[in-house]
C-alpha cells in the first residue's frame, strides 16, 4: 500500500489517500474532489480550475503527461502496510 496527499495529486489539502494501485488513489482523489466541490471549498475549486486549464492546454498531451508523472511518483513511493 502507498500513500499520497491531495496536494501531491493536484489538490489543495493534506488529506491522505492510501491504496495498492495508482488507479485506486485516483478514484479516491476524484471522490474527495467531488465532496469538496459540493462544499464549495474555494482552495479545491481553484485547484480544479488549474486541472481544467491543463485539460484545455494547447499541448494535447499535457494532461496525459501530467498523469504519467503522478503515476511515476506513486510508483516510486515506498510501500507500507
Amino acid at each position: 500500500m502507498k500513500t499520497m496527499t491531495c496536494k501531491q495529486l493536484g489538490g489543495a489539502c493534506d488529506t491522505t489517500f492510501s491504496a495498492n494501485s495508482f488507479e485506486e488513489i485516483v478514484a479516491m482523489s476524484k471522490s474527495h474532489g467531488m465532496e469538496m466541490f459540493q462544499k464549495s471549498d474555494m482552495a479545491h475549486l481553484e485547484a480544479m480550475n488549474k486541472m481544467t486549464e491543463l485539460m484545455k492546454s494547447a499541448d494535447s498531451n499535457a494532461m496525459q503527461n501530467w498523469m504519467k508523472s503522478k503515476e511515476a511518483e506513486f510508483d516510486a513511493l515506498p510501500a507500507h502496510e
